[in-house]
């Protein structure tokens, strides 16, 4: 099979869209695949008209795991084969917010994308499991990115019985922020995307790193670290920008004035 374009790249409203693209596959993660979308996630952080990432599927699954036949990691011709936890590490690194826009059925390793993922959008009805154990393995790496969101209860649960699951659930379970019918993915993404570009990219990135950082921290260091934190985006350019704009009642800078 072909893989030099195991993933889709394009950049839309100031959202790199990655879009898996092994559809006869159900997208399952080769190590192409993977590398190519580390590739993508490394271009669009370093891309300034970049203001969200999106990452969805081609053809009627998002992700079914790992392709065992050439799973991530293994060797590539000619090419460093990038570990799958790196590419878990980018998106959660990543100071620009990812979407997940799950399209269809996210099996094992895919629900990695979904939980490392900062926004997901998820269709109603697809199919998810964390399947591994079905097949004598176990979620080893993904828990570290889907158990934050799990939380113990129901990832004892999904992990130990392999049992499916669909989109309406998937909200339930803190995996994803909004189940939605098939033909509003794409809408119900862009909406998320707009509303991202309504924030200061600045603030939108340190508010990502905020909720990374700050998660689980003692109440006292939190409360002295954010203080200080506070009082730096107060007096930062975009700061003044935007109190500007407010007291202006105009637009800031970097929202669109058409």
């Amino acid at each position: 099979m072909d893989e030099t374009q195991a993933t889709l790249y394009k950049i839309e409203n100031g959202a790199a869209w990655i879009t898996l693209n092994r559809p006869s596959n159900r997208n399952a993660l080769s190590a192409a695949l993977v590398n190519q979308l580390y590739a993508h996630l490394k271009a669009a952080n370093d891309d300034d008209r970049v203001r969200s990432i999106v990452i969805t599927g081609k053809g009627p699954a998002f992700c079914a795991g790992a392709d065992l036949k050439s799973p991530p990691g293994a060797a590539i011709s000619g090419e460093k084969s990038v570990p799958y936890a790196e590419v878990l590490a980018e998106i959660q690194d990543s100071p620009k917010p990812v979407i997940a826009a799950v399209n269809g059925a996210a099996f094992a390793g895919g629900l990695g994308l979904v939980g490392a993922a900062d926004i997901v959008v998820i269709v109603e009805d697809v199919i998810c499991s964390f399947s591994e154990v079905r097949i004598g393995v176990i979620p080893a790496v993904i828990s570290v990115v889907c158990l934050p969101k799990l939380g113990t209860h129901h990832a004892m649960k999904l992990f130990i019985t392999g049992e499916r699951f669909n989109g309406i659930q998937a909200t339930s379970f803190g995996l994803a922020h909004r189940a939605v019918p098939a033909d509003q993915l794409i809408a119900a993404v862009n909406e998320e995307v707009a509303m991202i570009n309504l924030g200061g990219p600045i603030a939108v990135k340190e508010c990502k790193r905020l909720v990374r950082e700050m998660a689980g921290r003692p109440r006292e260091e939190a409360f002295a670290e954010t203080a200080k934190w506070s009082v730096e985006m107060f007096q930062s350019e975009e700061g003044a920008e935007g109190m500007a704009s407010f007291r202006e009642k105009r637009k800031p800078s970097w929202v669109s004035q058409s």
